[in-house]
């Protein structure tokens, strides 16, 4: 099975192109894989981006096992790649352990703490941006029911969850939010079907905004809610075209921009390891707003999501995080 993996590894480093000596870029993606139209894709796109402006190639790697992380960080290690940007919480082991055994390697983990010296640490304040989508499904909903949809059950999908109910209930007090998590395997991140399913289960239930943070299994949400000609939200990649009328907005994480500007920093020696912390203020999360749901954003729901984000910006608004307390008082 190794010899099948470093065999993988290997076709993925002949399929670029000469890297230029001193910038060796790669970037490993999570299960649910790089065009999952969420996260994963967030990740690529940064890092195609980055090729774009500056003409360097990067390596590769979709994982397929839990094992493949650590092989995948070490393998692109051995090669001289740095930096390498892995996306996913789950390869926080990993990269703690390959940092070490590669002291002069950069390394850039996406939504988890990683105490190292050479590691950059990518955190967004998604409750947040959850808080925005929230506002926005509850000036948008007809029945006062609106829904969310987690993916794996984990703190971080708690806090996306957490913010999205305090965003529904200060601007809807009544609202009712019916919330529900895809599993407690990775296998969650990408089962459309069940997604589907639990969404129709919400939609019975009376919802008619669901907010899906579940990676690929979102796409199933998505589908499911223009199907019942419902509205849906979508997550990390903006997915407003995926259904254009249909999905109401996307709360946006820029996992793109953590990609390239890890890239770039690196490539012009400016790259620092520690914690960076991107909320609405920094401008690492937000809601989308294009030509596919234009129609959908009214000017008052546009006015009230707008106050939101000025007051959380200003620090009038605290979005209560569920990573502080393992709760939400959001009721």
């Amino acid at each position: 099975m190794k010899r099948i993996v470093l065999g993988l590894l290997a076709a993925t480093a002949m399929s670029v192109s000469a890297f230029a000596a001193d910038d060796k870029p790669a970037v490993i993606y999570d299960l649910g894989g790089k065009f999952d139209k969420s996260f994963n894709e967030a990740a690529f796109n940064g890092a195609e981006k980055y090729t774009a402006d500056s003409g360097v190639k990067y390596r590769e790697f979709e994982i397929q096992n839990e094992a493949q992380r650590e092989q995948a960080l070490r393998k692109f290690a051995s090669d001289g790649n740095s930096p390498i940007v892995i996306a996913g919480f789950s390869a926080a082991a990993a990269i703690e352990k390959v940092a070490a055994e590669f002291p002069d390697t950069k390394f850039v983990i996406i939504d988890a703490e990683v105490d190292k010296p050479n590691v950059r640490s990518v955190v967004f304040n998604d409750n947040e941006g959850s808080y925005l989508v929230g506002v926005i499904a509850a000036k948008s909903s007809k029945t006062g029911t609106v829904s969310f949809i987690g993916g794996m059950d984990v703190p971080l999908i708690r806090n996306f969850g957490c913010g999205y109910v305090g965003g529904v209930k200060a601007t809807n007090p009544d609202a009712k939010v019916i919330q529900n998590m895809t599993g407690d395997t990775p296998a969650a991140w990408n089962d459309p079907a069940k997604g589907g399913e639990i969404a129709k289960s919400q939609i019975d239930q009376g919802s008619d905004v669901i907010f899906a943070a579940a990676g690929g299994t979102g796409i199933g949400v998505l589908q499911t809610a223009a199907d019942a000609d419902k509205l849906a939200i979508g997550v990390d990649s903006n997915q407003n075209g995926l259904h254009p009328g249909k999905v109401l907005t996307s709360m946006l994480k820029r996992v793109d921009v953590a990609t390239y500007n890890a890239f770039k920093d690196a490539a012009d020696g400016k790259f620092t390891a520690g914690v960076n912390v991107l909320g609405v203020k920094e401008g690492g999360v937000d809601y989308a707003v294009d030509e596919n749901n234009a129609k959908l954003m009214t000017d008052d729901v546009k006015t009230a999501v707008e106050a939101a984000k000025a007051d959380i910006i200003s620090g009038k608004v605290k979005v209560h995080s569920y990573f502080s307390d393992n709760a939400c008082p959001y009721k």
